[in-house]
């Protein structure tokens, strides 16, 4: 630590606050939770006080330490925003007052996110019993430079945290406009031609019949066009289907319930051999017609999903379900063969910035962790 920075328990620039109320069954509240791995303080929900099964509740401050007394040890802590002011919480949690005469917020903020506060937090009672109590959060030290010095590592770190958001930003737009301009090939193509998906795609069967000693690794569809991703894995006994469909690079598949919804996509590299139930159709593209990548393009695009809402049946519009006879009737407008080529090699270079942009995105997650480290250790 630099010379001439104290390191003093916490409780001497934060105490215990307790304000209680009895929950009136007739007004409204807001709840906040902790997020964990000290990803700081949300709003749970919004609730009629009649939901609220137990009517002694504390009240939170904006710009309060909160603290979980269960989940502390996996970073269930973090300040209360100025959103959630006045939001109530259970008595599972501790509730501090800053004396910002010594301590400013955001420097607690910051701190409270360093692998040394965290330490500090996991080294705290036994093994058995994970729980955590006021008197250990007012003994956590905190380093404690002047409040001048204070002020500016915060404007410090802030500013650096900008850049790194920023750049996050920049990578992002790149892909979205790289990808609509992939669209707009695609539909300034007066060449194009409706065509029955039917003739470009032939669904797979379910090939999989699942065996209950056995693991599986379940792909899913996000919606609104984001596109095929690592689910959850499960054993055979943890589920009912009887057969599963296994996944290739390059097939084509939705979820029936949800491809309304834009959840529709090509399946990538990193989830072939993936399964999905049979809830999801899975089509082999016929590449000598249509490219895949051609499809994703297409089918991300916002403007397409109203037309599938309308091939769903249901009558409730979150039932509806897009059945695969309707999905191979739909027509699609198919590119001529040198747009499509040029939509493959423009989507090439999308998923080589989508590679890039998931490999940096861990550098950049760890550049602030880094940065903290050096603010607590005096070096910014």
């Amino acid at each position: 630590m630099t010379a001439g920075w104290k390191t003093v328990p916490l409780g001497e620039v934060i105490q215990q606050r307790k304000e209680f109320i009895e929950i009136d069954d007739i007004q409204t509240y807001k709840r906040a939770r902790v997020q964990l791995h000290a990803k700081g303080i949300v709003l749970r929900d919004i609730v009629e006080g009649s939901l609220v099964k137990t009517k002694r509740q504390q009240v939170s401050r904006a710009g309060e330490f909160l603290v979980a007394e269960i989940d502390a040890k996996v970073g269930g802590f973090g300040m209360v925003p100025d959103e959630l002011d006045g939001a109530i919480v259970s008595s599972h949690y501790f509730l501090f007052q800053i004396d910002e005469t010594k301590l400013e917020r955001r420097f607690l903020d910051f701190y409270i996110r360093t692998p040394s506060f965290r330490d500090q937090v996991e080294a705290q009672g036994s093994t058995n019993y994970a729980a955590i109590r006021p008197a250990h959060v007012l003994g956590y030290q905190i380093p404690l430079p002047p409040l001048t010095e204070q002020r500016r590592i915060v404007a410090r770190i802030e500013a650096l945290a900008a850049q790194i958001d920023e750049a996050r930003r920049l990578r992002k737009e790149a892909v979205a406009e790289a990808e609509a301009m992939c669209r707009a090939i695609i539909t300034q193509d007066s060449d194009s031609k409706p065509t029955p998906m039917s003739e470009l795609v032939r669904m797979r069967p379910s090939d999989v019949a699942v065996q209950s000693d056995e693991t599986y690794q379940f792909a899913g569809v996000y919606c609104f066009g984001r596109g095929v991703f690592r689910s959850v894995t499960k054993t055979g006994m943890e589920f009912a289907y009887p057969r599963l469909t296994r996944l290739e690079r390059g097939n084509f598949v939705y979820p029936k319930l949800m491809a309304w919804e834009g959840a529709l996509g090509v399946v990538p590299e990193e989830c072939d051999g993936m399964v999905v139930s049979t809830e999801f159709p899975v089509f082999e593209v016929l590449t000598d017609r249509v490219f895949p990548e051609v499809l994703d393009i297409h089918f991300k695009n916002p403007a397409v999903w109203p037309e599938l809402s309308g091939s769903s049946t249901g009558t409730n519009v979150r039932r509806r379900r897009l059945n695969p006879g309707d999905f191979l009737k739909y027509k699609f407008p198919l590119p001529s063969r040198p747009v499509q080529e040029t939509v493959r090699k423009v989507k090439a270079e999308v998923n080589a910035m989508n590679r890039l942009q998931s490999e940096t995105a861990a550098e950049l997650d760890a550049l602030l962790p880094a940065i903290l480290d050096r603010a607590f250790k005096g070096e910014l």
